[in-house]
């Protein structure tokens, strides 16, 4: 186990806050190489970095402090990436936790894999340093806008209440298990209902993802997370509709109004 802490300006780069500790990042990576790397990159960026090699290993670690984030390798010896992201997703006190999952595997069954199992985002190997930067910012940045956001607010639409203070989501009185990213994402689209968002749209307002930046893997990560997210949603998850050629829109029944 070793621990990377950002305690001095680096290259130049700003000092964080000292009021203020620096995101903590979870590294679960078997292969040294590879983890040393990560665990440099996001050091260097100004962020608190632990690194573990095995999934029991990642458990107790959040267990003993928990993590702003996860990194996660999918492929690890004993328990795999994929139990460790089950178990992260099972617990009510780790299931909004987000998590940024690495592996090797390349098709796009396997992205699907990963993000329907409760993933908020897909990196796979090899991948440029900036890149695993932009995306782990990203995904805490969406952490925090949804952690505080909307104190006291309820938004409503038919039996769905989003609790924009408590960043929980229930139907009928019964509360869902949502992901950081789908909270957003449902929240983004509920908000809007009606209007007709593209994918670039989801990517700027859910994910926070900058106009140019986009690409193939961003697109179809919109995709299954609407895939998973009406899965979750049930009877209601038809009411978040395809708008075919262009995006998505959320639209209550005639009925509803």
């Amino acid at each position: 186990m070793k621990r990377f802490d950002a305690v001095k300006d680096l290259e130049g780069r700003k000092s964080p806050d000292v009021s203020e500790p620096p995101p903590r990042v979870l590294v679960v990576e078997d292969e040294a190489d590879i983890a040393a790397l990560v665990a440099y990159q996001l050091t260097r960026d100004g962020l608190r970095v632990e690194t573990v090699s095995r999934g029991t290993s990642a458990l107790s670690s959040i267990d003993r402090e928990m993590p702003d984030i996860v990194v996660l390798d999918r492929l690890l010896p004993g328990e795999s990436g994929d139990e460790v992201l089950r178990t992260i997703r099972r617990r009510a006190a780790t299931r909004h936790l987000p998590v940024l999952m690495l592996t090797a595997k390349r098709e796009q069954e396997d992205r699907i894999e990963g993000l329907e199992m409760g993933a908020d985002d897909y990196l796979t190997k090899p991948f440029s340093p900036r890149e695993l930067i932009l995306r782990v910012r990203s995904i805490l940045r969406r952490a925090r806008s949804t952690h505080t956001g909307g104190a006291g607010q309820i938004l409503r639409a038919g039996p769905l209440a989003i609790d924009l203070t408590g960043h929980q989501v229930t139907l009928d009185g019964r509360e869902l298990n949502l992901t950081p990213t789908e909270f957003r994402l449902l929240r983004v689209l509920v908000e809007r209902r009606g209007r007709t968002q593209s994918r670039q749209q989801l990517l700027e307002s859910a994910w926070e993802v900058g106009p140019g930046v986009s690409g193939y893997i961003h697109t179809r990560t919109v995709d299954m997370h609407i895939r998973r997210l009406r899965t979750k949603l049930g009877e209601v998850g038809d009411w978040v509709e395809t708008v075919r050629g262009f995006g998505y829109q959320f639209r209550l029944p005639d009925a509803e109004g």
